[in-house]
């Protein structure tokens, strides 16, 4: 292998200094340096080849990273040729000729390949601008009023950041995000307008309900005006929300006015609540001290005088608490029942009425079992078994009944 020949073997220096160049089969001349050395003036022209050979080795490695588009390579290979040919230096000059020309054979394959890139990158583009369009038109038919604005600023940051593509595709299509976009901010500008009629709508009638509160916090109608407030309370929810810092305001307003009556009430409701306990308290003792009176009273007159004054008494007390009403009253029937009951026994037990129909029922039955005693005598007389055994039956049922009726006549002699 022949060793490669150095930039100085492609040219000469005369005596008079003046510098050759062999290039192209040709030797011309590129220069003269007076009072030097014929190797100082060869290394000077020598420097300036490799100077060359620098920036076409720099050009080599741009143009295979595709560092610079092909059209702007093939300019800068061209003028890098034209330094070549021109260049007043010592070297293999029609090698670098040779580099540069292969460079512009690779230029070809490269605008293919950037007109392919470029293809994929439009139909990337555009993809992405005509999913942009479809969201913002979907935005445009919502009724997201604040996340949407959000959403449209950052979709037309990111339309900007996308390239163009071909003016009659990219017409359209910003046509139609602009489109989206404007029909968005339309609707959006409508329903807060109305959104404000509403709320102006909304404090105007909060501020009526305020003002049909405000003579209630003094009240001590308790029940009627609890029912009052609840109403308003009722109508302040269907009213609807002002702007947030009126509403705040007149909540304030309203809840205070509230708060005045509810304490009040809770504070006299707390007074009624302690004197209706000291009422069910006494009611209790009242209670256990009737029914332990009354035990074993049989005598009416003195049961009703226990009772009635016990009645007297209690209902002197009060009210109790509405929890223990059920529980008192049930107390309170239950003595009224006893009284009443031993009453009731009392009158069937002195009725005449009653009484004259029990003797009568006793001589009745007296009178039927002499009868039958005839009768029996007359069919033992007879020796007529039969008639013996029914007549002595019939006497025995009727002595039961009679022992009955007895027993019943009796408790009108008690």
């Amino acid at each position: 292998m022949s060793e490669p020949q150095a930039p100085a073997d492609f040219g000469r220096v005369d005596p008079d200094g003046t510098v050759y160049v062999i290039s192209g089969g040709t030797e011309r001349s590129v220069g003269q340096i007076p009072d030097s050395t014929p190797e100082e003036a060869m290394a000077f022209y020598v420097r300036r080849f490799e100077n060359l050979a620098a920036e076409v080795t720099l050009l080599e490695s741009r143009v295979a990273a595709q560092a610079m588009s092909p059209e702007e390579a093939k300019h800068a290979i061209a003028s890098a040729k034209t330094n070549v040919t021109d260049a007043n230096a010592v070297g293999d000059l029609d090698s670098l000729a040779k580099r540069l020309d292969a460079l512009t054979e690779l230029l070809p394959a490269q605008v293919e390949a950037r007109k392919a890139q470029r293809a994929e990158q439009n139909a990337a583009t555009i993809a992405s601008k005509e999913a942009m369009v479809e969201e913002a038109e979907t935005l445009s038919q919502g009724d997201d009023w604040r996340g949407g604005v959000d959403r449209f600023r950052v979709l037309l940051e990111e339309w900007k950041a996308l390239p163009r593509v071909d003016r009659t595709t990219d017409n359209e299509l910003w046509h139609r995000f602009s489109s989206a976009r404007t029909q968005y901010t339309r609707r959006r500008k409508a329903h807060f307008s109305d959104l404000n009629t509403l709320r102006d709508s909304a404090k105007a009638e909060k501020e009526a309900i305020i003002a049909e509160a405000e003579p209630l916090a003094s009240s001590t109608e308790w029940g009627p005006t609890s029912a009052a407030f609840r109403d308003l309370m009722q109508r302040w929810k269907a009213a609807g929300s002002a702007r947030r810092a009126d509403d705040d305001a007149l909540w304030g307003r309203f809840r205070a006015i509230q708060d005045q009556f509810f304490d009040a009430r809770t504070a006299a409701q707390s007074a009624v609540d302690g004197e209706q306990a000291k009422n069910l308290a006494a009611k209790q003792a009242l209670v256990q001290q009737v029914t332990a009176d009354l035990e074993g009273v049989t005598d009416v007159d003195q049961a009703k005088g226990i009772h009635r004054e016990f009645l007297e008494k209690f209902n002197g007390l009060g009210y109790v608490p509405r929890g223990a009403m059920r529980e008192i009253d049930s107390k309170v029937r239950s003595i009224g029942d006893k009284v009443a009951a031993l009453e009731a026994e009392e009158w069937r037990r002195t009725d005449p009425e009653a009484r004259k129909r029990a003797e009568d029922t006793v001589k009745m039955f007296e009178d039927q079992i002499a009868k039958l005693q005839a009768d029996l005598d007359k069919a033992e007389a007879k020796g007529d078994s039969r008639g013996v055994k029914d007549a002595t039956k019939s006497i025995e049922t009727y002595t039961s009944w009679l022992d009955q009726a007895r027993e019943t006549l009796s408790e009108f002699t008690r």
